[in-house]
């Protein structure tokens, strides 16, 4: 699933042309496809460039930069598209990140570069 996201204020002023629909608030769409989201940014006032929508069961937590933290949870979060170029994460993935052999930079786990 794709979204569109709406950053309706900046510095609390609406920019010109864009419709605010939740009084100052942000807000987004969701698509099918990739396709579609791109098309409503493209035609709409200040809309973003679509974001992936992902459901995850678990995910590496980072509230410090070099701290982080396996969390065992659904939620839902915004990724950028080029995300989804990344080689899809298997039940060894957060084990790897985690393990005492992982290399120094972690993340390249993540990005199928270790």
């Amino acid at each position: 699933m794709f979204g569109t996201k709406f950053w309706n204020t900046e510095f609390g002023v609406i920019p010109s042309g864009v419709n605010d629909l939740y009084d100052g608030n942000h807000y987004y769409y969701a698509f099918g496809s990739y396709e579609e989201a791109l098309e409503f940014s493209e035609t709409s006032a200040g809309a973003e460039e679509p974001l992936a929508l992902v459901l995850q069961e678990e995910y590496i937590n980072e509230p410090h930069p070099g701290n982080y933290i396996h969390v065992k949870e659904r939620r839902l979060t915004e990724w950028p598209v080029e995300f989804l170029h990344r080689p899809r994460r298997n039940e060894n993935t957060i084990p790897d990140f985690f393990s005492p052999t992982a290399p120094d930079n972690r993340v390249d786990i993540l990005k199928g570069l270790a």
